[in-house]
């Protein structure tokens, strides 16, 4: 039995075993993952735990280098200033950061949601696009495992650990329950991790996969607000730059492209719906 996909046309499909690619090594290996199937939940559970746990194992492992992260810190901040004319995150952290109830929004807007919307825009997926899923899935995959090489080639110091420049921690000023980034649970997480930001990236794969998929318009707005509002919190709270934002769209941008590559067709392109033939 074969599970196809509604909307699949003879010529997406891929010539069966023993055809022009032959059913050894890499091409196998390809066909495998270009036959479109609906996801097993107890492999997808499996497969996203054992992803995010290797990758906050490497994340936290790769050294943070603090004086070289630090000195790259002022080097990105100066370069927004003299170059680009786009450094607007002190005055949104200062400006947030006096108004106490926005700021503390703010702060577990960030320590939460990064995880919640991701979650759950993975779910819904699951539940509500399994034609969808395991493509979409797999950008998100690409794009954190993409994120490593950041952290290893360029450790940065976010702007709230820049000495001098007046930059305000809020998630520390305001004792943020949760949060790695501050108080004994920061020795949990790598500080210097800032390029490229998942947060950014993240928020951005969560915007694109709803606005995508999503069939009501008042969702589609809310998956558009998603990622403009995470920017603003991510430099609300001194946790990136604009170019650690960036950082993190390209490295989504990459993670697309390969998933292209990989699966023949772009994220987008796959049914909507499943059929299953014999």
């Amino acid at each position: 039995m074969a599970v196809l996909y509604k909307g699949d046309s003879p010529a997406q499909k891929l010539p069966a075993p023993g055809g022009p690619l032959g059913p050894t090594g890499f091409r196998r290996v390809l066909a495998y993952v270009r036959t479109p199937r609906r996801p097993v939940l107890m492999a997808e559970l499996l497969l996203i735990g054992v992803t995010y746990w290797v990758y906050s194992m490497i994340r936290n492992a790769v050294p943070d280098h603090q004086a070289g992260a630090v000195e790259r810190g002022f080097e990105l901040w100066r370069f927004q200033q003299q170059n680009l004319n786009i450094d607007i995150e002190m005055w949104i952290n200062q400006t947030i950061h006096g108004v106490e109830w926005l700021v503390i929004a703010m702060n577990y807007f960030y320590a939460t949601m990064h995880f919640v919307v991701t979650a759950a825009v993975l779910v819904w997926l699951y539940r509500c696009h399994p034609g969808r899923y395991r493509a979409s899935r797999t950008v998100l995959a690409i794009t954190t495992c993409l994120a490593l090489f950041g952290y290893f080639l360029y450790p940065l110091a976010p702007p709230r650990l820049l000495p001098g420049t007046g930059f305000v921690d809020t998630i520390r000023v305001h004792e943020t329950w949760g949060s790695v980034t501050s108080g004994d649970m920061q020795e949990l997480s790598n500080q210097y991790a800032a390029m490229p930001s998942m947060h950014a990236g993240w928020s951005m794969w969560c915007g694109i996969i709803i606005v995508m998929f999503a069939r009501r318009r008042w969702t589609q707005i809310l998956g558009a607000l998603y990622p403009l509002t995470t920017l603003v919190v991510i430099m609300a709270t001194a946790n990136h730059f604009v170019l650690d934002a960036v950082g993190g769209w390209l490295t989504l941008g990459a993670g697309f492209l390969l998933q292209w590559v990989l699966y023949g067709r772009p994220a987008y392109a796959f049914a909507r719906e499943v059929a299953t033939v014999t």
